[in-house]
Formats: C-alpha cells, sequence, structure tokens
C-alpha cells in the first residue's frame, strides 16, 4: 500500500481516538495547526480549479474534515472541562482575542458564527440544492446535444463518449455536493452547541468543583470557550467558502483569481466613471485628500488596462493574419482536403428547420435512431452522417453522398404533406406530382387543409421528416457493402474477440485475412443478409476456409449455414413462399458454362442465351408484382451465385435463393418457371 493512501487510512483511525481517549493539550495543539493548514489548503485549491469536476473528491473531504474537526471538538471540550487547559493555541487564541474583556470576545465569536451559519453556509446549501436539481433536469438535452454533435461529425465516438461520462460525473458531483453541504450547516450547528456546553457547564465546574469565584471562572472559561471555538470555527468558515466558491463554480479557462479580475476589469472605460464618482465625494465633507487618492489609482488603473486592451487587440488580428497565411502555404493544409466523410447529407438553405431544434427540426435524432436501428437489422455500425447545408442546391433540394459520390437525391416541401398510394389514381385530390423518393411510388405533395381528406380517400400521408428519414435508411441499406470496409471490419472482429476469442483465433489472421473476412461480410451485405450474427459466420469461415480461399464461395456456405435468418426474412407466418423456379436445362446450361481460373470462377455464357434468359425472368418477375408478391428465384446450391451475378445487372431488386437456404419446414410454391426454347 502507498504512504499516501496509508496516511489518510490513519488520519481516520487517529479521528476515532479522539472521540475516546483523552489527548494532552500539546498533541491538541499540533492537530488544531492541522486543521486550519488543511482548510487553506482546500480553500486554496477550490479557488484555483476551473471547473467542479476537477475537485471531485471535495464531497467526501468534507465529510472527512467535518469530522475531524468534530473530533477535535470532542477533545478540547474534555480537556477544558476536566483540566481547565486545551493546550498552547486554544489559551493563545482566547486571550489574543478576549483581552481585558471577556463579554467582548465572546460577543466577536457570535459574530463570526453567525457570519458563517446564516451567510455562507446556508447560501452553500441553497446553491447545492439547486445546482443539483438543475444538473439532472439538464442531463437529457445534455445528452442529445452530444448525440446531435456525433452525427453531425463534429465530434467522434471516443469524444462522445467521454463528453457523456462528464455528464454523468457532473451530475454524480452535484448530488453528491448537495447532500455533503448538509454537513457543513450541521457543523456550525455542532459548534455553537459545544460553546455553550464549555460555558455554561465551564462554570458549574469551576464554581462549584474548583471553588473559583464567579469572575474567576468566567475568566478562565470563557478564554478557553472562545479561545476554542476560534479554532474550530475558522477552519469551518474556511471550508464553508470553499464549498460556496465549489459549487458556484463555472467551467471556465482559467481559476478564480484570474476570471475575477478579468472579468470584473473587463472595461476599463467604467473605471473612469468610479473614479469621478469617488472625486466628487471629495468635495463633500468626506477626506478630500484620501478620496482624490483613490480617484487618481483608478483612472490611472482605467488607462493602463484600456492601453492593455488595444495593445492586445492589435497584436491578435496580426497573429491571426499570420496565422492564416502559413496555414494556407502549409503542405498539412492541403492534405486536410482529402478527408471524405463516409455519408454526407446536403440540403438546401429552405430545408434548414429540418436540421436545426430551435425551430423544431428532429432530423439530428432521426438520424441517431436511423443508426441504431441499421445496427440490429444488418449487424452493422453506421459512420456518422455528416449533415450540412450548401448554398449550390436548390432551396428544397437534397442530396445524399456515400463516399464522396451522388448516390440519391430529393427534394421536399416543408409546408406540405407527401401522399401516395400505388393503386388509386384520384384527380379529386388537388397536390403537386411527384414521386417517394425512397421506392419511386406514385405520389402527391398536398397541403395540410386537404391532408385528412387524402387519408380518408386511401392515400398514405407522411411528413418531409419521415419522408427523408426513411430515404437516409434506404440508401445506407443498399450501399452498406460499400461502407464496410477493412477497418469496419477490424473492429466487428475486435467486438467478436471479446467474447468468442478461440473461434476468431481460428479463422484470422490465419487462414483468411481481414480483407478476406471483409469480402465476405460485403458479399451478405450486397444482398441484403443481416450480419449480426457473427459467431455462426464465423464459425462457418473456420469449418470452411480450410478448404478454399475464394470468399464468393464461402459467402455461399455461410448463406446456408443463416437458413433460419434468411427464411424468416422472406417466408411468411404461413410458412409458404411463392418463388420462380429454373428449368434443368437452364441449370444445366449455367452450370457447364462457369469458368474455373486461379482468381476465382465467373459465369461466361453466350449473350443471345443470356438476354433469352433474362427476358424470360422479367416476364415472371413482372406476373409476381403484379400479386404484389416479392421476385423470388430458387434453383439449385451450386449455381446460386452465378445466378445471381447474372441477375444483378438487370434486376438487382429480384432476391436469388437455394434450396439448402431455406428451413425443411417451408412450402415451396411454384408460381412461374424460367424456359428457353
Amino acid at each position: 500500500m502507498k504512504a499516501r493512501d496509508l496516511s489518510v487510512l490513519l488520519a481516520v483511525i487517529l479521528i476515532i481516538i479522539m472521540l475516546v481517549i483523552p489527548l494532552p493539550g500539546w498533541i491538541l495543539s499540533i492537530l488544531i495547526l492541522c486543521n486550519i493548514c488543511l482548510a487553506l489548503i482546500v480553500i486554496l485549491v477550490s479557488m484555483n480549479t476551473q471547473e467542479a469536476l476537477q475537485f471531485s473528491i471535495f464531497p467526501s473531504l468534507l465529510l472527512l474534515l467535518t469530522l475531524f474537526r468534530l473530533g477535535l471538538n470532542v477533545s478540547t471540550t474534555r480537556s477544558i472541562l476536566s483540566e481547565a487547559d486545551a493546550g498552547g493555541v486554544v489559551d493563545t487564541f482566547g486571550s489574543f482575542v478576549i483581552g481585558d474583556n471577556p463579554l467582548v470576545g465572546f460577543v466577536v465569536f457570535v459574530i463570526l458564527v453567525i457570519i458563517q451559519f446564516l451567510v455562507i453556509t446556508k447560501g452553500a446549501e441553497r446553491v447545492s440544492e439547486v445546482a443539483a436539481r438543475f444538473t439532472l433536469d439538464a442531463m437529457p438535452g445534455k445528452q442529445m446535444s452530444i448525440d446531435a454533435d456525433l452525427n453531425a461529425g463534429l465530434i467522434s465516438e471516443h469524444q462522445a463518449k467521454e463528453r457523456r461520462e462528464k455528464v454523468e460525473n457532473e451530475a454524480d458531483f452535484h448530488g453528491a455536493m448537495d447532500g455533503a453541504s448538509k454537513f457543513v450547516k450541521g457543523d456550525a450547528i455542532a459548534g455553537i452547541v459545544i460553546v455553550l456546553i464549555n460555558v455554561i457547564f465551564g462554570l458549574i465546574i469551576g464554581m462549584v468543583q474548583m471553588d473559583l469565584s464567579f469572575q474567576e471562572a468566567i475568566n478562565t472559561y470563557m478564554r478557553l470557550t472562545v479561545g476554542d471555538g476560534l479554532v474550530s470555527q475558522i477552519p469551518a468558515l474556511l471550508i464553508a467558502t470553499a464549498t460556496g466558491i465549489v459549487v458556484t463554480r463555472v467551467t471556465s479557462t482559467g481559476n478564480l483569481g484570474s476570471d475575477v479580475t478579468g472579468q470584473l476589469l473587463q472595461y476599463p472605460k467604467l473605471l473612469y466613471i468610479a473614479s469621478g464618482t469617488i472625486f466628487l465625494l471629495g468635495l463633500t465633507p468626506i477626506n478630500f485628500f484620501l478620496t482624490t487618492i483613490l480617484s487618481g489609482l483608478l483612472a490611472l488603473s482605467g488607462y493602463i488596462l484600456l492601453r492593455q486592451a488595444n495593445e492586445q487587440d492589435t497584436s491578435d488580428v496580426e497573429e491571426e493574419e499570420q496565422t492564416e497565411s502559413s496555414e494556407m502555404k502549409s503542405p498539412e493544409n492541403v492534405v486536410n482536403l482529402l478527408n471524405m466523410d463516409p455519408i454526407e447529407f446536403e440540403f438546401g438553405y429552405a430545408l434548414i428547420p429540418l436540421v436545426d431544434a430551435s425551430q423544431g427540426g428532429d432530423l439530428l435524432d432521426r438520424v441517431v435512431m436511423i443508426r441504431r436501428q441499421l445496427a440490429i437489422e444488418l449487424g452493422v455500425v453506421v459512420p456518422v452522417v455528416r449533415i450540412r447545408d450548401n448554398i449550390q442546391l436548390n432551396p428544397n433540394e437534397y442530396r445524399l453522398k456515400i463516399k464522396g459520390n451522388e448516390v440519391a437525391f430529393g427534394e421536399l416541401l416543408l409546408d406540405h404533406y407527401l401522399a401516395m398510394t400505388p393503386d388509386i389514381d384520384d384527380d379529386e385530390i388537388d397536390g403537386i406530382e411527384t414521386k417517394e423518393p425512397a421506392f419511386g411510388l406514385p405520389a402527391k405533395w398536398v397541403s395540410e387543409d386537404i391532408k385528412d381528406e387524402a387519408e380518408l380517400s386511401g392515400y398514405t400521408v407522411v411528413d418531409p421528416p419521415s419522408v427523408v428519414s426513411t430515404h437516409i435508411t434506404e440508401v445506407i441499406k443498399n450501399h452498406a457493402h460499400t461502407l464496410l470496409g477493412r477497418q469496419e471490419t477490424k473492429q466487428l472482429v475486435d467486438h467478436l474477440k471479446e467474447s468468442y476469442p478461440i473461434l476468431v483465433e481460428e479463422v484470422t489472421p490465419e487462414p483468411l485475412a481481414i480483407g478476406d473476412v471483409q469480402k465476405v461480410l460485403a458479399k451478405l451485405l450486397r444482398e441484403n443478409v443481416s450480419i449480426r450474427n457473427l459467431p455462426i459466420i464465423f464459425e462457418t469461415l473456420a469449418d470452411f476456409a480450410k478448404m478454399t480461399n475464394d470468399t464468393e464461395l464461402l459467402g455461399e456456405y455461410v448463406r446456408q449455414a443463416l437458413s433460419s435468418q434468411i427464411t424468416k426474412q422472406y417466408v411468411h407466418d404461413d410458412m409458404t413462399l411463392k418463388v420462380i423456379t429454373l428449368s434443368g436445362k437452364i441449370e444445366k446450361t449455367i452450370a457447364e458454362n462457369i469458368q474455373q481460373t486461379e482468381h476465382g470462377n465467373y459465369l461466361s455464357i453466350d449473350p443471345e442465351t443470356q438476354q433469352s434468359i433474362i427476358k424470360t425472368i422479367h416476364e415472371e418477375v413482372e406476373k409476381l408484382t403484379l400479386q404484389e408478391e416479392t421476385a423470388v428465384i430458387l434453383c439449385s446450391p451450386a449455381i446460386r451465385m452465378y445466378v445471381k451475378q447474372l441477375v444483378d445487372r438487370f434486376l438487382p431488386q429480384v432476391v436469388v435463393l437455394s434450396y439448402n437456404e431455406l428451413e425443411p419446414t417451408v412450402q415451396v410454391q411454384s408460381v412461374g418457371v424460367v424456359n428457353v426454347a
């Protein structure tokens, strides 16, 4: 155990000893001086902290110091009443204050106690209570502000975590200070009670047991009582003041001394007004000589401060110009321009209310929910979405960029609602013709006064924030595979390693590198398969990676291992799935045209046959679409990924499954067969 830790434990044991065992006067004198030193250190530290959390141990320290001071009071009271002696320090303080008049000394002591109890202690207690309540009330707003800054790209995940911890620590600190301030109040009350006990029982003991006269008893016990009260109340006053300083301290860049002088003297011209006022007071019967000196000092201070302020402004401007010039010439300034945000959302100036919380905009909060939703649905941590306005866009226009490339755009009318319907063509509903940006459905922008009429007519009516949120969600889903790079994959692997270290070690770095794992995961995301179940994915990779390092083939093995998940994704509660199947001839043609190379396998089929297959598939897909069913092609496991490669070029929305990716309980209903002559 360190010496400093041991000293604190010994100090607590000493406090217990003081409460039980009588101590000689010289030891009491040493402990009293230590108490005063500790109080001085505490108040000096509180004045030099820039924010309350820098002195976070203060509530616990306040309890220990209060207990120490009360222990001293008990020991000195025992010595005063039993021996009429409490050490040289107490006797000296009492003699110095009382002098020849015990009553005057007692009055001075009473005034000191009143100042501490009614002014400083009561004020610190009230401020602690209010600060604790306001801090707790402000916690949700601060948390939302942190999330907003995180989504806007202003801070990193690590910085957001630190700020959240700071908000929690502030709440805990002010809550602890609210309770600790009660110790200060109780200590002040205890000091008053102890003084009364010393005076009353001192007189009784002196006159009854020691046969002292009333005057002698008053002189002896009043001197010791006032001395004991002073050596106790002075540290208590310092601690109470430190409590008030800590709980009223706001975050700043300097300590209390620099803040007081900096802010009190931040307007030098006001010193001239104060100087003139003091000088005018000198024209009255007040001492003209003293007021003139004070007035001159104030005017001189104002002149010096004003000149320093002007010189500082000039130097700041010159330094800023030099800094801007050097930054423009610096090669690092050009390098910083190469940074690219993974996801960017830009909007015209008319859409600023979407983002501005003061105007009721909640897009930042919606983006937070989108990131959480996609983490649950897809198993990926979506990067921070950079949100900013762009005056080059049309006022109502927005666009989405993925890694610097524009992938989607749209237009919003904030004072309208988007009314959508795939079936009804109701011309009676007046609106501006448009298309729903996420799915391309026919829609109309309708005003608020006909919103209810549109809903009664069968339209789905959505507000603009929901429209853009849905669009952002779908765009990120469709491009999740491009957002998952090696660095993001490494983070997922490290997270899995915390719970499954042996499993991860079997897969990476041998036989698969992080880049290989990333290709497998990206392949799954490309076809909208969630990678949240990483343990099963890595179990499969551990089983088959030793047989092949073809990431496309490994992806097929993983899909089969996720058959339960894929089944739930496409099969309804009745456990039936309507599919389009491939004829035996088509499957054989595809299987015979697979080319195997050292860099992987690919499908090489003649253009005429390819066009014929795609045409037939397109016809069958249209039939399913008219029935409002999801277009699913079912084929054998050996050719599934090649069929997907073929279809993906022309019909990317079509789902391709193999028989091994469906649970045995699924009832497959073939509604079409792809065949060519």
